[in-house]
């Protein structure tokens, strides 16, 4: 099963936060903190994360989404605010997809629509390998460097320490099971273009792995996007300046819930 987490219950439209590879619903944290406490504030871990990398199915991010649509049901949740960050992006495409039904409106943060090139979907499937021979997931603590942005790196080393224990205790199967999964992930931009609801696209002005380029693209596709940049930011904005990711998810679930 996939869990879903409480931070706030609240009145209005829920917000469903999707994490991050190679984290867990904790990234959300300060966000979930930084949001109205009046407002349902939730987010799921998705398959591969501790407590959710026993008896895998074949790697799909598809598999990810519907799993996600599960939880939502079996929290009565029938219609929400849903935001991913880089692979939670991509999943949340995946179920704006397969279930429109759900989503009210959709927060794409750090995250694109693309799907992998064949060299990068390559290097996914050797890290794979990798991590899974090892059984030690060794081979992904580097990206701290890559997922963290240069100012907040230097200024703040603490964030930089905190991701790292994230990723430090990730499962080494499930590790291996997401970068499949995220290798085979088809093209959506089709998904945000057919998108009708409030769609927010946020992306650090120091991202490097989804970079600004990657989301004027999604929002240049779609008819209702806004984007928020996150000056001094990189792959983590929602880690490295909570409060403004915050701010940006707060106005997006108020345009969800009046329609615009």
């Amino acid at each position: 099963m996939t869990s879903l987490h409480t931070y706030h219950r609240g009145d209005g439209l829920p917000v469903v936060l999707l994490h991050a590879f190679p984290l867990d619903h904790r990234m959300w944290d300060d966000v979930a903190a930084a949001l109205p406490a009046t407002r349902p504030i939730h987010a799921i871990d998705l398959p591969g994360t501790p407590g959710h990398d026993d008896q895998l199915p074949p790697p799909s991010l598809d598999t990810s989404a519907l799993r996600v649509a599960d939880a939502l049901a079996g929290a009565w949740i029938e219609r929400a605010v849903v935001v991913g960050l880089s692979m939670g992006g991509y999943v949340a495409l995946a179920l704006a997809e397969r279930h429109p039904e759900l989503v009210a409106g959709l927060g794409l943060v750090d995250t694109k629509s693309v799907a992998d090139t064949p060299e990068a979907a390559a290097n996914r499937l050797r890290i794979a390998q990798e991590v899974e021979s090892a059984g030690t997931v060794d081979a992904v603590r580097p990206m701290v460097k890559a997922l963290v942005g240069e100012t907040t790196l230097a200024a703040r080393p603490e964030v930089a320490d905190r991701v790292e224990a994230w990723i430090g205790a990730q499962p080494p199967a499930g590790v291996a099971w997401s970068q499949r999964a995220m290798a085979t992930r088809p093209d959506r931009t089709r998904v945000v273009a057919d998108l009708s609801v409030p769609v927010t696209v946020v992306v650090g002005d120091e991202d490097g792995l989804t970079p600004l380029a990657q989301a004027e693209h999604m929002v240049a596709a779609s008819a209702t996007a806004l984007l928020v940049v996150v000056p001094r930011a990189g792959h983590l904005s929602a880690v490295e300046d909570p409060e403004t990711v915050a701010d940006a998810l707060e106005e997006l679930a108020v345009r969800a819930e009046q329609g615009a």
